[in-house]
């Protein structure tokens, strides 16, 4: 597994860790053991379990499965992408937990938007048609 698509899954695996955490908190608030404030952090655990843990075990195991090409590329891009959509996460979460923070979120939601751009021109030239061995 090259070593940048192991960064993506155990950063997606610390947000699963953390997202999972936040939901078990917001359930013991139901049964009474927590006081109303845990649902602050609503937004934080779905940012965590859907954009810090799914998008990028996506972005991980995509960069990792799909064929690699003929001529190497230069790995920028998607450690550009790694640094983005972990910085998006967090400022995205951040403001959706402290509403005076609104602008923090846009810019998380436009730093995850450059992520999956970077992904997706980096993985592009990767996805073709399955060519069957002659002879």
């Amino acid at each position: 597994m090259p070593r940048l698509s192991c960064w993506f899954i155990r950063f997606a695996l610390i947000h699963l860790v953390l997202g999972f955490t936040l939901g078990a908190l917001m359930l013991a608030q139901k049964a009474g053991a927590l006081g109303t404030a845990v649902w602050a952090f609503r937004v934080a655990h779905q940012e965590f379990l859907l954009a810090g843990f799914m998008l990028q075990l996506v972005f991980g195991v995509g960069f990792w499965i799909l064929p690699r090409p003929v001529h190497p590329q230069h790995g920028w891009p998607m450690v550009a992408a790694l640094i983005l959509i972990n910085a998006g996460v967090w400022l995205a979460a951040a403001g959706g937990t402290v509403p005076a923070w609104g602008g923090v979120a846009i810019l998380g939601r436009l730093s995850e938007t450059g992520a999956v751009g970077l992904f997706a021109s980096t993985i592009w030239p990767r996805v073709r048609p399955f060519q069957h061995a002659r002879g």
